[in-house]
């Protein structure tokens, strides 16, 4: 399926009539469902295109926070370990609602993530949360790495 990203090689194999994806951060294959499809291409994305360091992130990653556990999609941590943003990622057929961008900046807020990302690989929404002011403010665009750490 194409994306509104651009084009990316990935190692795809099939197994018992089910498709599977190697995903470089887990470093095994997964399930190719249209969510995966999305979240390795953005990932692909964020490593290749705006520098992220792969070595820094991780997919499906469970966060403890107040004793509750909540599972993100995708983390990617500071220099000292700690979550600096927090990317969602929904199937291409999935419209993102205002709702459905709610419901996740809901829990992030708790979390005291500076960053969250939302995308469904056609749209993607950028924001960055001030704790201070208690703002959300939405990006332009999905920033660099170097960005976001400075």
């Amino acid at each position: 399926m194409l994306l509104n990203l651009p084009s990316y090689t990935f190692r795809v194999k099939e197994k018992e009539g089910k498709r599977f994806v190697f995903d470089r951060l887990r470093k095994r294959y997964v399930a190719l469902t249209p969510e995966e499809w999305v979240r390795q291409n953005v990932v692909e994305f964020l490593v290749n295109d705006k520098g992220f360091p792969a070595a820094r992130m991780g997919n499906e990653i469970s966060l403890r926070h107040n004793g509750l556990a909540r599972r993100c999609d995708s983390v990617v941590y500071d220099i000292l370990g700690k979550p600096l943003l927090i990317a969602e990622f929904k199937a291409p057929g999935i419209e993102i609602t205002q709702a459905t961008f709610d419901q996740i900046a809901h829990y992030i807020w708790q979390m005291k993530v500076e960053y969250l990302l939302v995308s469904n690989g056609l749209k993607h929404y950028c924001c960055r949360l001030n704790y201070d002011s208690m703002q959300m403010s939405y990006l332009k665009d999905i920033p660099s790495y170097q960005d976001i750490i400075n």
